[in-house]
């Protein structure tokens, strides 16, 4: 690739853009009040916007190896916190996708380095759901169902945050489970039942 090319796609951009409308950069530069927080996985083949039909200013967005909100990670908290808190966002959305490479790797069993402590997020998904996820016998069966399972205790992960319990109280923000399936480019809605899977772990992490 020539990186040139970049600064010629971004000019072509910029017309189209200021073409439809003239005051397209100067309102957007006026500030942003999305809807959306997106968490999704940083894999090069799964964007944010363009996959939603959105454009910039919808959708507030972080990303990472395997769309994952561990619990001591700074960078995702500090996302939630600014969103929720300060953007008032109404809805997170947690979004994995099939052929996850980070869901992958985190089924192996070998020393990946300093990806260890990353991927043992996913491993201890696998752990929670170890009876379900070794009763499925078809091996790329078993690597999608972890794939939306980890989506699901990612979304967990996100209703644990102090700032979205707050949230949800003042004004009902509701947090997604979506898979993008990358062979067909179809969005998924997992339709994951989370207060049902919360009533067994409120008693220790919701807010008085």
């Amino acid at each position: 690739m020539d990186i040139n090319q970049i600064f010629k796609n971004n000019d072509s951009w910029v017309k189209d853009k200021i073409n439809v409308d003239s005051n397209y950069f100067e309102n957007l530069s006026k500030g942003q009040s999305p809807e959306i927080l997106y968490i999704g996985c940083s894999d090069s083949r799964v964007t944010a916007e363009e996959l939603m039909g959105l454009g910039p200013g919808e959708v507030f967005v972080h990303r990472n190896i395997a769309n994952t909100v561990p619990n001591l990670d700074m960078s995702a908290a500090s996302v939630i916190n600014y969103a929720v808190g300060v953007l008032k966002v109404n809805h997170v959305v947690v979004c994995g996708h099939y052929y996850c490479g980070g869901v992958k790797a985190a089924m192996q069993q070998s020393d990946l380095g300093i990806l260890n402590p990353w991927l043992r997020n996913i491993r201890d998904v696998y752990r929670l759901h170890k009876d379900e996820l070794n009763a499925i016998k078809d091996e790329n069966d078993r690597y999608n169902r972890l794939i939306e399972l980890n989506v699901q205790e990612q979304c967990v992960n996100v209703i644990k945050q102090a700032v979205v319990q707050t949230a949800y109280k003042e004004r009902g923000i509701k947090v997604h489970g979506w898979v993008f399936d990358i062979k067909t480019g179809k969005l998924i809605d997992l339709k994951i039942d989370l207060d049902e899977i919360l009533k067994g772990i409120m008693e220790i992490y919701q807010l008085s």
